[in-house]
């Protein structure tokens, strides 16, 4: 793993750029996660008071990715909820493809606490990327800011 956090910025002139790490790729999803929500506050203020699951489907890991980054990002527009903490309980392979399931926990948002960084307007599958090698997986993904 490259960075202590999970996560790194990577150098990108209009969007938000990120690479995330992990031992394996649940860990690397997760960190993801928290990549993503840092963009929008300061994710370290966020409280995991609440806690909601979540599943999403796909035909192969890139697009798992996307959609589980897709899902917490409507989830959180939809409900008001900012989210810190992230547990996959399975990733894994089904008949059709791929499928995911998470543990995810946040509070709502509170203008006096949570810093406004920048909107996510969308997850995108440009220079998006699953290494995964014999000490661990890094996901690339580029979020629309």
């Amino acid at each position: 793993m490259n960075s202590e956090r999970g996560y790194e910025f990577l150098e990108h002139t209009a969007d938000a750029y990120i690479a995330a790490y992990g031992k394996d790729m649940a860990e690397a999803f997760e960190n993801a996660a928290v990549a993503m929500f840092d963009v929008m506050t300061e994710v370290e203020k966020i409280i995991p008071r609440l806690q909601d699951e979540i599943e999403v489907e796909a035909e192969d890991e890139g697009g798992l990715l996307y959609r589980w980054l897709e899902a917490l990002l409507v989830k959180s527009e939809i409900s008001g909820m900012l989210y810190s903490k992230f547990r996959i309980s399975s990733i894994g392979r089904t008949s059709t493809g791929f499928r995911l399931r998470a543990e995810i926990w946040g509070e709502k948002f509170d203008r006096k606490r949570h810093l406004q960084k920048v909107g996510v307007k969308a997850v995108t599958y440009h220079r998006m990327e699953i290494i995964t090698a014999p000490n661990g997986v890094t996901v690339k993904f580029i979020l629309d800011i």
